[in-house]
């Protein structure tokens, strides 16, 4: 095997999804690995969780910047410092400046939990259950610099059960995530897609039938 990417993932929270490519790139197998994780919040509870796996972490407070490009900056300085050459947002929940986009243009990944177009935003799940959606899911997509958007890497469909509430359909569809994100690294990691007029496509048919493909989700 060449030798893996090196990855850099951004968090602000308790990074489930980040423990999940955790886990993927623990694989022998798998053409990834993970350099650092950054948090804009010092109390992350994802940050102990990169600590026990032996990834070196850092908190780059997003207050105590003036400007959202300052801020930006400081994290991409912290990246190229690690090596990275993938970024990962991992339940990360600021906005990227454009200088940022730009920076990691078509090497910067993002997780949402909905079939995108549909549903950008916050609040996801309670739209989707308000509006009597049947099938709701997840994307990852390259980021750009209008939120939700980009070109989509891989999704997965999640069927809406009739009682379902936002909680209950979002624990669904975050069990999903767990399965969809390290399959997306993956194919980028290993140069299986490309981005051609702002819509990914496959370098092998194997690669687009798994992202055609739906994890089971009980």
């Amino acid at each position: 095997m060449t030798s893996k990417k090196r990855v850099g993932i951004l968090i602000s929270g308790r990074g489930s999804n980040m423990a999940a490519l955790i886990d993927a790139c623990a694989q022998p197998d798998y053409p990834a690995r993970i350099a650092v994780v950054v948090s804009n919040q010092p109390s992350a509870g994802g940050l102990k969780t990169a600590q026990d796996a032996g990834i070196d972490v850092a908190v780059i407070d997003h207050r105590a910047f003036e400007s959202r490009e300052d801020f930006d900056s400081s994290v991409n300085d912290l990246l190229h410092s690690h090596g990275c050459e993938i970024v990962c947002n991992a339940g990360f929940m600021r906005l990227q400046s454009e200088f940022f986009v730009q920076k990691w243009l078509n090497r910067h990944l993002n997780i949402h939990p909905s079939l995108l177009p549909s549903y950008r935003g916050l609040n996801t799940h309670e739209r989707v259950v308000d509006d009597g959606v049947r099938v709701s899911g997840c994307t990852v997509h390259f980021v750009r610099n209008e939120m939700d958007s980009g070109p989509i890497i891989a999704q997965a469909a999640v069927p809406v059960q009739p009682d379902d509430t936002a909680d209950t359909l979002s624990a669904r569809v975050l069990s999903a995530e767990h399965v969809l994100y390290p399959l997306a690294l993956r194919l980028v990691a290993q140069g299986s897609v490309r981005v051609i007029g702002e819509k990914v496509v496959t370098n092998c048919d194997a690669c687009a039938t798994d992202v055609l493909f739906s994890p089971e989700i009980s």
